[in-house]
């Protein structure tokens, strides 16, 4: 079974699957080319509220509120002191929850890409070694981020929207 498989699992049936956005304009506007599990998990879950807690970007905001962030960062964000693309080298920012955490896949070599995060509350820089999908589905499991996520309902719901 795939990540990917193992996430829809834990999350359940998507909103809406957004198979028939383009992710070449994202990529194109981002400057660099996404991996094919960041794409595929954006298609099942991207642009849409998970339990009232996280809003995992998708095609149609993740290039909006990534130049968004990386304004902020240009113009000295106290925390997040990496950039954020569309800069060059920069971490793409793939969600946000409702408490104010950002969250970022940070490019490691290759086709990797790990997590790291803003958390607002505690006003520090959070990182894993987890690639996206690994990452979800520790946190909705409680393997990881304990500390700081909610505990999660057995099943999870959906809003699509900002």
């Amino acid at each position: 079974m795939s990540s990917l498989e193992q996430l829809r699992e834990v999350l359940g049936v998507p909103p809406g699957a957004v198979c028939g956005s383009d992710f070449g304009a994202v990529e194109g506007s981002l400057g660099v080319g996404l991996p094919p599990d960041v794409k595929g998990m954006c298609y099942l879950y991207g642009d849409t509220l998970i339990s009232d807690f996280i809003f995992v970007l998708g095609p149609e905001f993740i290039a909006e509120q990534s130049l968004w962030v990386s304004e902020l960062v240009r113009e000295g964000h106290p925390v997040i002191a990496k950039a954020v693309l569309p800069d060059a080298g920069g971490m793409l920012h793939w969600g946000h929850s409702v408490d104010g955490d950002k969250f970022f896949l940070e490019h490691r070599g290759g086709s990797h890409w790990t997590v790291s995060a803003f958390r607002r509350d505690w006003a520090d820089w959070y990182e894993s070694d987890e690639t996206l999908i690994d990452w979800l589905i520790g946190d909705f499991t409680g393997r990881v981020a304990q500390e700081w996520m909610p505990e999660w309902p057995a099943a999870h719901w959906f809003e699509a929207g900002r």
